[in-house]
């Protein structure tokens, strides 16, 4: 095993995770559940009468062990982690740019949607970065380095064409010069966006020549004997530095956070009238089907309520009937047999909508599942990809929306919601691996 810091997986003889953790040094963490006297504490100490094998996953530093932790952690959901299972997210640090004066910000809502589903305006074209894994880091580094760049934190609406703003009494930061007080028109337009802008490109760059400048200063105050302001140094140089401990949101850690922004409510009401049901919709569930490992079949069941992910309702599967194949159909006969017998019954939320990942011959394969169950569901239809055509059921012919039509955007969004929760574990595990071989 390497000695690098990374996530470790532990597991029963049947392959199931038990729990995610993550380490600095990926043996010695691993190794201490394994000695006589480990103490796991009332909750966990009975995992290690159970733990058949673990798997372990180098990561390029300690940031992203916690990344990869949060994120597998989420996904899997091992019945022995606690922490990490609900809903919070690192942040991310914000760049307005549509407002007449830029602000920064820290936020754990990067796509800017609001609680009656729209997106906050400022967001829109905002520089976004991150995700950060220390949150008390980032927030300490906006702070010193307002000192430098002197952009402002505020949420005030602050028009450069408004005569009144040189009346305006600026605030504190003004006075201790962190910022440069555009609310008050002590400074034009292009010149704070210049500041801006520099911001911007120091935190695209390694920060050598400010570190190497502070470190230098607090070598001074130290020789000086002046330890306070040496210590207080030695703190900002640390928190400059967790600049670089931070991933993109290309890398997908977060994608339940960084989701493009939909009104649910357009899209309920849309995708209503296109399927000509008399009530509104108000539970959603969607079924995928996944390869894994070039064999072993996993369907997955995510379930949206007004439009919104309803997380301790998500549910994965391990395809049985199916061995040494991969036959889509009759993987969602299993998995929608399994799902909606006990729903049917009374014992679980039944959906009003029910989406199959896949053509006509998914849908199909849906239906016949359904008529060996005591309760048919009320609609069950079929997004097939590419032509992104909605097949519905009892009707000949499938649906072609416009792709701006916010009922297909609607289905669109839960679809890949769906196949994200059933690839992805297997994505977090294998990539590092497979760069690692190429490499």
């Amino acid at each position: 095993m390497e000695q690098a810091p990374g996530v470790y997986l532990m597991k029963d003889s049947a392959g199931v995770v038990l729990y995610v953790g993550k380490a600095a040094c990926l043996p010695d963490r691993v190794a201490s559940y394994f000695v006589p006297s480990a103490d796991l504490g009332p909750k966990k100490q009975a995992m290690l009468d159970i733990v058949d094998d673990f798997e372990t996953l180098t990561c390029d530093g300690e940031w992203e062990a916690l990344l990869t932790e949060n994120r597998l952690i989420k996904d899997i959901r091992p019945r022995f982690n606690v922490r990490l299972t609900d809903d919070k997210s690192f942040p991310y640090l914000v760049v307005t740019q549509r407002e007449d004066f830029p602000r920064v910000f820290v936020t754990r809502n990067p796509a800017g949607v609001d609680e009656s589903g729209g997106v906050d305006p400022v967001m829109k074209g905002a520089r976004v970065f991150g995700p950060f894994t220390n949150a008390g880091a980032l927030r300490e580094a906006v702070q010193l380095l307002q000192r430098v760049f002197k952009y402002r934190t505020c949420k005030l609406e602050i028009l450069e064409s408004d005569d009144r703003n040189r009346f305006f009494r600026p605030c504190l930061l003004y006075s201790i010069g962190q910022c440069t007080a555009p609310c008050a028109a002590k400074i034009s337009g292009p010149a704070y966006r210049e500041d801006v802008e520099r911001f911007v490109r120091f935190l695209g760059t390694k920060r050598s020549a400010m570190l190497k400048e502070m470190k230098a200063e607090m070598e001074r105050e130290a020789a000086g004997l002046r330890f306070e302001r040496a210590a207080v140094l030695r703190d900002q140089v640390r928190a400059i530095e967790k600049l670089d401990e931070r991933a993109t949101r290309r890398d997908g850690w977060q994608p339940e956070t960084e989701v493009s922004p939909l009104d649910p409510r357009k899209g309920l009401r849309a995708l209503q009238k296109t399927l000509g049901l008399a009530d509104p919709i108000r539970c959603l569930e969607a079924i995928d089907i996944a390869h894994l490992q070039g064999g072993e079949t996993v369907g997955s069941k995510v379930c949206f309520v007004d439009g919104r992910p309803l997380k301790n309702q998500y549910r994965r599967f391990r395809v049985r009937s199916v061995e040494g194949g991969n036959d889509d159909y009759a993987s969602i006969r299993e998995v929608v047999s399994r799902r909606y017998r006990e729903a049917g019954a009374g014992h679980e939320l039944y959906p009003d909508v029910i989406l199959i990942d896949g053509g006509l011959g998914q849908l199909h394969a849906a239906l016949q599942a359904f008529e060996s169950l005591d309760v048919r569901p009320p609609m069950v239809v079929s997004l097939a990809k590419k032509e992104e055509l909605l097949f519905v059921q009892d009707r000949g012919e499938p649906v072609r929306l416009g792709r701006d039509n916010p009922g297909l955007r609607l289905c669109q969004a839960i679809r890949d919601e769906a196949h994200r929760f059933a690839q992805h574990y297997h994505h977090v595990l294998r990539r590092k691996k497979t760069l690692g071989e190429e490499g």
